[in-house]
């Protein structure tokens, strides 16, 4: 039986979540032993929460009501027992369908944690939640043909929030707990980088995914920002407005790349000896701001030719980290402060 029980945890937290998200798996195998687990249970919730609220098939409301629902089991404020078929008979890849179908084991995994971490994973996942809950009622009328946007940069940088931002402060949160660090560490500042870490990757993805996500008639490009530019959130339908969006959608890589530098101050304070922990950082940052090179060069509101770090381009990033680690004078000039690499990127000198 234990055995048992002990393989189904094991394909939950390696195949399974392998199928679901291959860049997050690369980061949770690097992970050391103390927070591997956690963190990848807290993800494998948060991708089920997020797999309910995109399968767009399926009603609005079923959606919303699902959403609370598997929130209640995971806040512990319910027990029956969730039925997701209907959402995995949805699923166009077998990860997504197969997370759906075993969402009672993934619950399961979290009631197995100590309290500690236990309320630390709800405490995640119950803010996640609430931005996607938000999301639902924000887009509940979006459509090609009805263009809802954001209203004000505040309420961009909540929802970043909300979705990202509360990882990085998770994330700090377990790892202090687990893991030995000096008292010198000063811990506010460190969740505090951590959170704008967060909200970085969040930045970079929405600026990378803008026309998809007009396309279905979500715009978190402020609508208060594009009138002071003379724009509305349709304009942005046209790439050939992309001359008079430039100077606005540059601000906001120049404010993803800004948090992003708060991450890599972040991954350099946390203690050499967490070597694992700071590779794990390190990847998406290197990435992040390799991507925002590739968008400061590109056209994002077409939507034909999508904007990402290739394979070849991740694999010599994270090989480049792995072999500069040992060498802190090659750590350095390989990565630098985050505004260094910017510009090193630039100039194609990493």
């Amino acid at each position: 039986m234990a055995a048992a029980k002990g393989h189904a945890e094991g394909e939950l937290l390696t195949s399974l979540l392998r199928d679901v998200s291959r860049s997050f798996y690369l980061t949770l195998r690097v992970l050391p032993g103390p927070v591997r687990r956690q963190i990848g249970i807290a993800y494998l919730l948060a991708r089920a929460t997020d797999t309910v609220a995109d399968t767009e098939i399926i009603s609005l409301t079923a959606r919303q009501e699902t959403l609370l629902r598997l929130r209640a089991r995971i806040m512990g404020q319910m027990n029956p027992p969730l039925d997701l078929g209907r959402i995995a008979d949805q699923q166009g890849t077998s990860g997504e369908r197969v997370l759906m179908e075993r969402i009672e084991d993934a619950l399961s995994l979290l009631e197995a944690l100590s309290e500690e971490d236990r309320a630390l994973v709800r405490e995640v996942l119950g803010t996640i939640t609430s931005g996607q809950e938000l999301d639902l009622q924000r887009f509940a009328t979006a459509s090609s043909r009805n263009i809802v946007a954001l209203h004000a940069d505040a309420e961009l940088d909540d929802y970043t929030y909300r979705v990202a931002g509360c990882v990085g402060e998770f994330w700090t949160k377990m790892c202090l707990a687990h893991l030995r660090a000096p008292t010198s560490i000063d811990r506010a500042k460190l969740v505090a980088d951590g959170i704008r870490f967060g909200k970085g990757l969040q930045m970079v993805n929405i600026l990378r995914d803008l026309s998809a996500d007009l396309l279905k008639g979500r715009c978190y490009i402020p609508r208060n920002a594009l009138a002071a530019t003379h724009l509305s959130p349709e304009h942005l339908l046209d790439p050939k407005r992309m001359g008079d969006f430039r100077a606005l959608y540059d601000s906001y890589l120049d404010r993803a790349e800004e948090h992003l530098a708060a991450g890599w101050t972040y991954t350099n304070t946390l203690p050499f000896t967490w070597a694992r922990v700071r590779l794990a950082c390190a990847w998406p940052i290197l990435i992040g701001l390799r991507t925002i090179a590739h968008l400061r060069g590109a056209n994002p509101l077409d939507g034909a030719r999508r904007v990402k770090a290739s394979r070849g381009e991740v694999k010599r990033l994270m090989a480049a980290s792995v072999l500069a680690y040992p060498l802190p004078w090659l750590w350095k000039r390989l990565a630098g402060t985050a505004r260094g690499q910017v510009a090193n990127l630039r100039h194609g000198r990493l």
